[in-house]
């Protein structure tokens, strides 16, 4: 794969690529949204900043399989090679440990810290629905409003 700038890919994926997802607002007035579902965008959002597929570097945090979390950062080699350009750190610690680690990823090595909070927020999702799939703790129930 030929390295090209950070930018240049953004303004050839922004209007068209396979992971995005659009959703129309329920008014004129609140518009349209764009979604994005690719690896390596945190906050699943169709942005230049939150982009796994533009930015050199990006963070991801999924939940596995076995009900635990997993960080992961785009590595050196991964403008050149393609699924194995991306490093996996086990999120399997209790939650201020864990907080510390995406903490020191993002900004302690100078790495993003500009989605420093976006990942924690992210990383409070998935520790919340983990812990609902394990049994830990109840599932909020949902609101139904006016009947």
């Amino acid at each position: 794969m030929v390295a090209a700038a950070d930018s240049l890919v953004w303004e050839l994926v922004k209007n068209n690529n396979s992971f995005m997802r659009k959703k129309n607002g329920r008014t004129a007035r609140s518009g349209s949204i764009r979604f994005s579902v690719e690896r390596g965008n945190v906050m699943s959002r169709s942005t230049y900043k939150y982009s796994g597929l533009a930015n050199s570097k990006t963070i991801d945090i999924a939940a596995t399989d076995d009900n635990r979390a997993v960080l992961t950062v785009k590595t050196k080699k991964a403008s050149t090679s393609g699924k194995s350009g991306k490093a996996g750190i086990a999120l399997n610690k209790d939650f201020r440990r864990t907080e510390k680690t995406i903490k020191s990823q993002a900004t302690d090595n100078y790495y993003r810290p500009d989605l420093k909070s976006a990942a924690l927020a992210k990383y409070t999702t998935v520790y919340r629905s983990n812990r609902v799939a394990k049994g830990v703790k109840k599932a909020v129930p949902v609101k139904k409003g006016r009947a």
